[in-house]
Order: C-alpha cells, then sequence, then structure tokens
C-alpha cells in the first residue's frame, strides 16, 4: 500500500480521461542491475550517446550533405580552361626540313635560239623522252605558329647525247645532221618565301599565303662530241613569285597538302628580265604524308612545272641577235622526309 500511494497522487502516476489511461510524462526508470544512474540516463545509454556524436555527421539532412559532397568533386575536378593552361604551349620558333627524291618526266619542251635559228624539240631530237633523276631540299622556320621563312634549293640539271636528225642552227651556229652532240640543260634555282598562316590556331591545319624570290641559274649547252662546235646561254636573274600553301589533316597522324608559287608577267623587271620579254612560271604540287615517328613525317608528292620566257634581250652580248624561246612542261613523282627538330 505504502509504496503504490507514494506512486500516484492527484497529479502523478497515470492521468485518466474517460476510460483511457496515459504514461505519466515523469515517469522514473530504474538502472538495471549494476549500472549508476546519470540524470535520467544509464552509463549504457551514455556511453552509446558519446559514441553517436563523435562520429563525424553533415548537419541537415540527407540531401544536404550529398550536395555538399557534389560540390567539393567539382572544384577539386580541372576545369577545361586549367587543362589547357596546364598543357605544353607551342614553341615561338620551330624549325623543319624537307627532302624528296625522285623522277622527273619531261611532258614537253622546246627552245629557239634567234630568230633565224631552228625550233628544237627536246623530247622529240634531244633525248628528253627518258627519266631523270630529280630532287629537292628546303628548311623552313616558323615564327609564333603564323609566319613561316622557307628557303628551298631546286638543283635541275639534264644532260643527253644525240646525233642530230636535221641541220639544227643555234643562235646563227649550224649543227648539220649527222653529228654527234652532247647537249646540257642546266636550270637550278634557289627560292625564298614567306607565308602568313590564316589558321594559325590551328596547328594541324593550314591555309596560308605569301610571296616568294627566286633566283634562276640557267645553262644551256649544244656541243659537239668532237668539241669543234659549241653554242652556250647562261642567264641569272631574280624572279617573284606569288605563293600560296594548304594543309589538312586526316585522322590522328594522316594528312595531305598542297602547293603553288607562280606568276605571269610580261613586264621587264617583274618577270627578272631588264627587257619587255614575256615569262611565267608555275610550281604546283600535290602531296599524302603520314607520321612514322614524332617529329618525322613520310610523304609522295606529285608536281607540275611550267615556265619559260620569249622574247630579245636588249643586253645579250653572244653570237646571235638576242631572241630566245624556251618553254618546258615537266612532271615529278618523289617520295620524301619532312623532319621537325624542334617537335621533339
Amino acid at each position: 500500500m505504502g509504496r503504490e500511494a507514494s506512486g500516484r497522487g492527484s497529479t502523478g502516476g497515470k492521468s485518466s480521461l474517460g476510460s483511457r489511461k496515459y504514461p505519466a510524462t515523469a515517469t522514473r526508470h530504474a538502472a538495471p542491475k549494476g549500472e549508476i544512474m546519470l540524470g535520467t540516463e544509464t552509463q549504457g545509454e551514455h556511453r552509446k550517446a558519446v559514441a553517436r556524436a563523435s562520429r563525424p555527421r553533415f548537419v541537415g539532412r540527407p540531401a544536404t550533405g550529398l550536395l555538399a559532397l557534389t560540390l567539393l568533386a567539382l572544384l577539386a575536378a580541372p576545369t577545361p580552361a586549367t587543362a589547357a593552361a596546364e598543357e605544353v604551349a607551342e614553341p615561338f620558333l620551330q624549325a623543319r626540313l624537307i627532302s624528296e627524291f625522285g623522277f622527273l618526266i619531261v611532258a614537253d619542251h622546246e627552245v629557239q635560239f634567234g630568230k633565224s635559228g631552228s625550233r628544237f624539240d627536246y623530247v622529240d631530237e634531244g633525248g628528253q623522252d627518258n627519266l631523270f633523276f630529280f630532287m629537292r631540299h628546303s628548311a623552313e622556320v616558323e615564327l609564333d605558329s603564323a609566319h613561316a621563312i622557307v628557303f628551298l634549293y631546286q638543283p635541275l640539271n639534264l644532260e643527253t647525247r644525240v646525233e642530230m636528225e636535221r641541220d639544227v642552227v643555234i643562235d646563227g651556229r649550224t649543227f648539220p645532221a649527222g653529228t654527234p652532240t652532247d647537249l646540257r640543260y642546266g636550270f637550278d634555282f634557289y627560292r625564298l618565301s614567306y607565308l602568313y598562316d590564316l589558321l594559325d590556331e590551328r596547328p594541324d591545319d593550314e591555309v596560308s599565303l605569301g610571296l616568294s624570290l627566286q633566283l634562276r641559274n640557267a645553262t644551256i649547252d649544244f656541243t659537239s662530241a668532237d668539241g669543234e662546235l659549241r653554242r652556250t646561254n647562261r642567264d641569272i636573274g631574280p624572279v617573284p613569285l606569288i605563293k600560296l600553301r594548304g594543309r589538312a589533316a586526316i585522322g590522328e597522324r594522316g594528312w595531305l597538302g598542297a602547293e603553288i608559287d607562280g606568276i605571269w608577267a610580261p613586264i621587264k623587271y617583274i618577270n627578272g628580265s631588264s627587257s619587255d620579254v614575256e615569262g611565267a612560271l608555275v610550281d604546283l604540287s600535290l602531296r599524302g604524308g603520314y607520321e612514322i615517328a614524332r617529329s618525322l613525317d613520310l610523304f609522295v608528292n606529285v608536281r607540275y612545272l611550267f615556265g619559260g620566257a620569249e622574247g630579245t634581250s636588249s643586253e645579250d652580248e653572244g653570237p646571235g641577235d638576242g631572241y630566245v624561246s624556251n618553254w618546258l612542261h615537266f612532271v615529278t613523282i618523289s617520295v620524301g622526309l619532312e623532319w621537325t627538330p624542334t617537335d621533339l
């Protein structure tokens, strides 16, 4: 009776609302055997509460913690701008060496020296109906990926031996039919070019415009085998040219390229002559290449060379009257290597 009375009262124990009973809000719990009460918690409950409090947790709802993790991941990941900045920038200066080797086909080649001279066909009469060794070398310096300076050396020396099929007049000298004759057509040239790349922000593609200055070094000889008959024409002169060049990448390593240098000039000084001699030159090439190793490309090239001049030079000191007509059409097929030592 005494224990029960002490556990009930007018406001303690259980209160009555109609016939339903509800637990009192101030009920004390008895501590399990062997544990000490700490306020309203037992010793075991207190240890669990401390362990829960020591765990790392995000304040707020679970979605808030997930959002925080996502933001941290995004901040840690490199942005495109950061990745681009980390890429190695292209060097300000790049050098390139190019050599090609192959053969030359003379499609058509005719000359005449002197207004009363013979029109001589090198293909039909001069032994140029054959294949000739061909090579070409160039060095290029690229500045700031947009400007390029190119130096080209093109040796061209065609030597043949024939027996004249008819009387041939060269600058007033007659080579009678049946005369064994040594012929040389040498037309080496050197060319300096400047190019500006309109697509400098696309390192694998190119559309360039520029100018070239070519220096011709021509030697044309007709010499009888016994050395008794000889006519020689030599000429050195500058020729300005307009230059275009393009290149497009194919896949990761392949590419196609095209290049042209050319001019047609009926006016003196423009065509490299001091006389009103009509002159023209076209150097057109198409090539396809493939990167076989780092900084080294292999390519195949097809080239068309057209050029010549016709007119009378006022500075001619030879035995003839100074009139020259010389027109040629050459085709070359070659294989080449392009090495970029500054791209190692």
